[in-house]
């Protein structure tokens, strides 16, 4: 159950890195007010969609929105810090599909798309957030 929770309360850890986005796209995603509006929807989503909900309903949900907030301010190019674990140690010894991590980031995009941020800031977020997949996929 906690294989999901981890890999997404997770996910944008690379935002830990060096590079840094353009504020601009903090900006279209509403800046941290934006953020938590997103990430209360993200998390709605995620408990009633059958592939994620058994990896969020009993989590501790406003943890997981606030690691969350924060992670995506940084890799958005905003004023926040992330202090948690990289990804590869993060998910040594889950067993995260696939499937798992696809239902994750499908259901980013329909919060993303609910929210009404711009296309393009979106996929500047799921750019950043992509090249983690091979990190936190380790299950074939």
């Amino acid at each position: 159950m906690k294989k999901l929770l981890l890999a997404f309360a997770l996910l944008a850890a690379a935002a830990s890195g060096p590079a840094r986005a353009d504020s601009a796209d903090y900006q279209a995603f509403g800046e941290r007010a934006g953020l938590v509006k997103l990430m209360d929807d993200f998390m709605v989503r995620l408990v009633a969609d059958p592939r994620t909900g058994p990896f969020f309903r009993d989590a501790n949900q406003a943890r997981i929105k606030a690691q969350l907030v924060d992670q995506f301010c940084v890799a958005l190019g905003g004023p926040c810090e992330y202090k948690g674990a990289d990804m590869k140690t993060a998910h040594a010894d889950l067993k995260i599909t696939k499937t798992d991590f696809n239902a994750l980031v499908e259901e980013l995009q329909h919060a993303m798309d609910a929210q009404g941020i711009a296309f393009t800031a979106q996929n500047h977020l799921l750019a950043k957030l992509a090249p983690l997949h091979r990190d936190i996929v380790n299950v074939k």
